[in-house]
């Protein structure tokens, strides 16, 4: 996929910044696996996945296969800002520690290599498989900027490309496109494709500006138009991508539902990019909006998967075997108002942390719920208490210099918040990040208005995007609980909040001069008590950093 397209890559081009129309060849980034790379330089995540170099966006072709969780993702080794994308690539066996590979897939003449998805044919029905072995199959979009700059409208098309060894080399397929552009739109991009058993097909799932076009397919090449969902439901404040349809059980209960994830830049709730979704049925032709769900969203509003500014492009992992039976997500730690200037120097962006997403009937409706992954529990190394106690019970949250704790290790660290709230409070609580400078990042939650917060306008530099800054409010609690749960996990320059067991999402990224090395809790008002508080230090992911 992408956002910027020609007149930013044109515009760089211009400065020198990178050549827009060159197709670089598998030779020249091939060694990226090699690079090296300093996992200590400022602002480098300790346990999120990042590049070895250069520029990444969007997650792409997630698929578990023999043991190991593939990562693609969006990549341009060639700058830290976006240009020709290629498909970057990396492996885990935990979802946890990552091997850095080489470039999977590269531009060629029919354009550059945009955001997509890659499944296991295990029946074999593209006729692609050798010697009797299951291939992997990338489906994903080309974006032919030469067309783009003639003035046609058919710029972007879906491709396949195939795996024998494990993902480490591909072959593009001799016939690509498999699915031509004849819809007259110029979105038209992200394919997502998952095997139907209602229909006994496959099915894509695609973004087409501002809706998503289902189409299936017997062999993965040959591919037919199904139906259209969403022209008139949800936020429509930008382009529709990035779309990812799959089942999930009701949580304590026996039905299940179809979610479908929509990415839309711009449009998110709160500025720029975000991720909205829908919970129905899918027939194997056609997605039905959920009665009980039907009510939550019409023309230009959405329910949204993660209320902070830096979540985006999410999809989730294909082929998890059955045994696991966990539907797991990953997104694009940024957001498109600012990602191409924030203040890295050898890299830009990181992903979120691998999360589980669960569906649950709640007061306010169907809800998904995220969760960090149970593995990176495996990360923890001291506990530590958050808040001092007094006697058997841990103090009032307090706001004086002398109540703030230090790291027990530089600026990774995972917390766990519960309190109780009385009916009528206006309190405003939760905790703060502070550093030798004097800056200051606030996330917690506002009783007064009902939603949590994040207040990044003194965490450091936001001198490179004026909408970077704020504070917003647009992350509301779904819980009517007289207790809330905060789980915070701080990695340098980033937090994610998982609130009420994951009912609210909030992702968002910062900047401070130096690592954040103390923190303290705040409470403003009445009516909260904090009741249990835990803390772990988090070690590095990377075996450079300790």
């Amino acid at each position: 996929m992408d956002k910027f397209l020609l007149p930013l890559c044109l515009t760089l081009a211009l400065l020198g910044t990178f050549a827009c129309g060159r197709s670089t060849p598998p030779e020249a980034v091939a060694g990226v696996a090699s690079v090296e790379t300093d996992y200590g330089e400022p602002h480098r995540p300790r346990f999120h996945f990042s590049p070895p170099a250069n520029w990444m966006n969007d997650p792409n072709g997630m698929v578990y296969h023999e043991g190991e969780y593939h990562l693609f993702y969006q990549y341009y080794p060639d700058s830290t800002v976006w240009g020709p994308m290629h498909w970057g690539h990396a492996v885990s066996t935990d979802l946890v520690h990552w091997e850095h590979l080489s470039v999977a897939l590269y531009p060629d003449s029919l354009g550059y290599i945009f955001s997509g998805s890659a499944v296991v044919d295990h029946r074999n029905t593209s006729g692609l498989g050798k010697e009797g072995e299951a291939p992997l199959v990338a489906i994903y979009t080309y974006h032919n900027a030469e067309r783009e700059r003639a003035g046609h409208d058919d710029y972007q098309y879906q491709a396949i490309a195939y795996s024998h060894d494990r993902g480490r080399s591909w072959t593009k397929y001799a016939g690509n496109p498999v699915l031509p552009n004849n819809t007259g739109l110029r979105d038209f991009r992200d394919p997502k494709v998952s095997w139907s058993e209602a229909a006994n097909q496959w099915v894509m799932t695609l973004a087409a500006q501002d809706h998503i076009s289902f189409y299936g397919s017997d062999n993965l090449i040959d591919w037919e138009h199904l139906s259209d969902f969403g022209s008139d439901l949800g936020s429509h404040g930008g382009v529709w991508e990035c779309p990812d349809l799959f089942r999930l059980p009701v949580k304590d209960g026996d039905d299940s539902k179809h979610v479908l994830l929509v990415s839309i830049n711009p449009g998110a709730p709160n500025g720029g990019s975000g991720t909205q979704y829908f919970v129905g049925n899918f027939d194997g032709t056609t997605f039905t909006l959920d009665p009980a769900f039907a009510s939550d969203v019409t023309n230009e509003r959405g329910v949204w998967l993660d209320y902070g500014r830096d979540n985006y492009a999410g999809v989730t992992w294909s082929d998890v075997p059955e045994s696991d039976g966990r539907r797991l997500f990953l997104g694009w730690m940024s957001n498109w108002n600012y990602a191409n200037v924030v203040p890295t120097e050898t890299w830009r962006s990181a992903m979120t942390v691998p999360r589980v997403l669960t569906l649950h009937q709640t007061p306010a409706g169907y809800r998904v719920f995220s969760q960090p992954v149970a593995e990176l529990e495996t990360l923890r190394g001291s506990e530590f208490a958050v808040a001092e106690m007094e006697g058997n019970q841990p103090a009032q949250p307090a706001t004086d210099e002398s109540a703030a704790l230090a790291f027990p290790a530089p600026a990774s660290a995972e917390v766990k918040l519960r309190y109780s709230i009385e009916p009528g409070s206006q309190a405003r609580f939760g905790l703060e990040l502070l550093n030798e400078d004097g800056e200051v990042y606030r996330i917690g939650y506002d009783a007064a208005k009902g939603h949590y917060f994040s207040d990044r306008r003194a965490a450091g530099d936001h001198s490179f995007s004026d909408a970077f800054t704020g504070t917003f409010e647009q992350a509301p609690r779904i819980s009517d609980s007289g207790e809330l749960s905060m789980h915070l996990l701080i990695d340098r320059a980033s937090v994610e909040l998982f609130a009420d067991g994951g009912a609210t999402v909030v992702t968002e990224i910062f900047f401070p001069s130096t690592d954040f090395n103390r923190m303290r809790l705040f409470a403003e008002g009445e009516g909260v008590r904090l009741l249990d508080s835990q803390g772990y230090t988090l070690a590095s992911i990377w075996p450079e950093v300790r």
